[in-house]
């Protein structure tokens, strides 16, 4: 008899987020996922093939969900700079509400790039490039408009303020406190401020 599904997608692999997230890749057991999504061994197999399988699905989930959608959203924004403000604010107020402190599964997984494979590595270097070009493309905005200084390179600006994000997302799983995280954010606005 051959298996059949009993569970939606997607929504497995929202669970499997949850619990990636909290512990890595490397933490998270096969019980864990079996135990977090609510689903047995053999259908878990059946549907996403390996631990590895599922946490590729999982991780690109995640992107689309949560990085894509926000630079999608931000991207459309007329002024450069106040993309960039939001950003940083929208980045504070999760750190702030992320009592659990996970972080960003992203930037998590960007620290444990040695223990995956190319293509994980691949996502990770992908999903910083785009932030890299949103930041250069909203600078380069701002300056058209005059709200962020036209003698800043856009460029080793926006790698900057990509330092800025993985850092702050980082230093925000329990090595700073609110204040200290609300200063990276200020510290990162005053790289597209007048001197």
């Amino acid at each position: 008899m051959p298996w059949e599904k009993t569970f939606d997608l997607d929504e497995a692999t929202d669970k499997a987020i949850r619990v990636f997230w909290t512990k890595g890749y490397e933490a998270t057991s096969m019980s864990d996922l079996v135990k977090g999504m609510g689903i047995n061994k053999g259908s878990l197999y059946n549907a996403f093939g390996s631990k590895k399988e599922l946490f590729d699905r999982a991780l690109l989930r995640y992107d689309q969900k949560n990085r894509q959608r926000a630079i999608a959203q931000l991207s459309e924004i007329p002024d450069g700079r106040e993309a960039i403000v939001m950003l940083f604010d929208g980045l504070v107020a999760e750190a702030e509400a992320d009592t659990d402190r996970k972080g960003c599964m992203l930037v998590n997984t960007a620290l444990e790039l040695p223990l995956h494979g190319e293509d994980v590595r691949e996502m990770v270097a992908s999903a910083l490039g785009e932030l890299v070009t949103f930041f250069r493309q909203s600078i380069e905005k701002g300056q058209k408009l005059g709200t962020i200084p036209r003698t800043l390179d856009p460029d080793e600006t926006a790698k900057s303020l990509v330092a800025s994000v993985v850092g702050l997302r980082v230093l925000a799983r329990g090595a700073f406190d609110l204040g200290g995280i609300r200063a990276i954010g200020n510290s990162a606005i005053g790289m597209i401020s007048e001197p």
